[in-house]
């Protein structure tokens, strides 16, 4: 399949998703549930506007050679720096052609193929990490499994259930206490204090990732923790409206933890282009949400290769007209006015 016949496909399966050309909000704005933001929707909308605006450098006065898109994530190697990002409760947000655990099943051996890793989601029914668990370990830990910030004994159930998976490495989205729908649910979910997240990263005893962190503030705060790595994420503008967009915060949160740990970064990325936008600005790796859900629903597998294709074409052009080989040459003087 095109990713254009990916699209098409769709389309006609996808419920409140409407399947557009670019995933850029403007059409779902605050459908939730749904595909959409939090209060008046903008948070979407202004993440994926953000990359627009930045410009990249053009330069081929530059030794000419291969450019090579792969990553390396705790051990792992990826064809191109990009994961798919968790999400939970398609069946509510999308349509019933999937539910959680046939999402993820798909999902996971699909980008497994690709040669890239997806972040599993959670869900108030235990079912649902129980079947992410059994994808990541049918694909050789072939990816992440997001765990909601429960309750502390909650929690530590979840982890010895995916660590029997033996994924590369596992996250918790921390912002997930602003889902609406997770409000007054059980388990309880909600903030948690840095001594908590310690005993969670402990509990892990694998990289642990915290996904959710839009300040210095709790970037330190995530390093005072013990997390291996960091997602510099609102959520999609899904857990609270009015929030700056990823790519505005994202170069403050990178200068101060000073390659003390991962950042990667989510939220309105869309493109190879932007892949290559987030790593000048100094990420590690990007996790890409909303267009898989659309790949799987579009194409099952070969929807997610597609989508996978498209984005390490984009990004490997992008480089070799910017004068990057590799994805270590990437930095800020890419971008215009940095």
């Amino acid at each position: 399949m095109t990713y254009q016949e990916v699209l098409e496909q769709a389309r006609t399966c996808m419920g409140k998703c409407h399947a557009c050309p670019v995933c850029n909000g403007l059409a779902c704005k605050n459908t939730v549930p749904g595909p959409g933001a939090k209060g008046l929707g903008t948070g979407a909308i202004r993440n994926y506007q953000k990359w627009q605006e930045l410009c990249v450098n053009m330069d081929t006065i530059c030794e000419n050679g291969d450019v090579d898109t792969s990553y390396d994530f705790f051990g792992h190697k990826l064809t191109i720096p990009v994961m798919a990002g968790p999400v939970g409760a398609v069946a509510m947000h999308y349509s019933d052609k999937y539910d959680d655990l046939r999402y993820n099943n798909v999902l996971v051996e699909g980008c497994a193929k690709a040669g890239i890793l997806a972040f599993t989601g959670d869900g108030t029914n235990p079912a649902v990490m129980e079947g992410a668990a059994d994808a990541l370990k049918a694909n050789g830990g072939c990816g992440v499994p997001t765990v909601k910030p429960w309750n502390l004994d909650t929690i530590r159930q979840k982890m010895d259930l995916v660590k029997a998976a033996d994924p590369c490495a596992i996250a918790m989205d921390i912002d997930a206490a602003g889902l609406p729908f997770l409000k007054g649910m059980t388990p309880p979910a909600g903030s948690k204090t840095v001594d908590q997240l310690k005993d969670i990263a402990a509990m892990a005893g694998k990289p642990f990732i915290l996904k959710g962190i839009m300040t210095v503030k709790g970037a330190g705060k995530a390093l005072e923790a013990g997390a291996a790595g960091i997602i510099v994420s609102n959520h999609g503008g899904r857990v609270l409206d009015q929030c700056p967009a990823t790519a505005e915060v994202l170069p403050a949160i990178v200068d101060a933890v000073g390659g003390k740990m991962k950042v990667f970064v989510d939220g309105g990325i869309r493109s190879g282009m932007d892949v290559f936008k987030a790593l000048a600005l100094g990420a590690d790796a990007v996790l890409i949400a909303r267009p898989f859900v659309t790949a799987v629903y579009g194409g099952a597998q070969e929807g997610v290769q597609a989508y996978v294709d498209k984005l390490q074409a984009e990004l490997a052009d992008t480089m070799a007209m910017c004068g990057a080989h590799s994805l270590a040459d990437i930095d800020r003087s890419m971008l215009f006015g940095f």
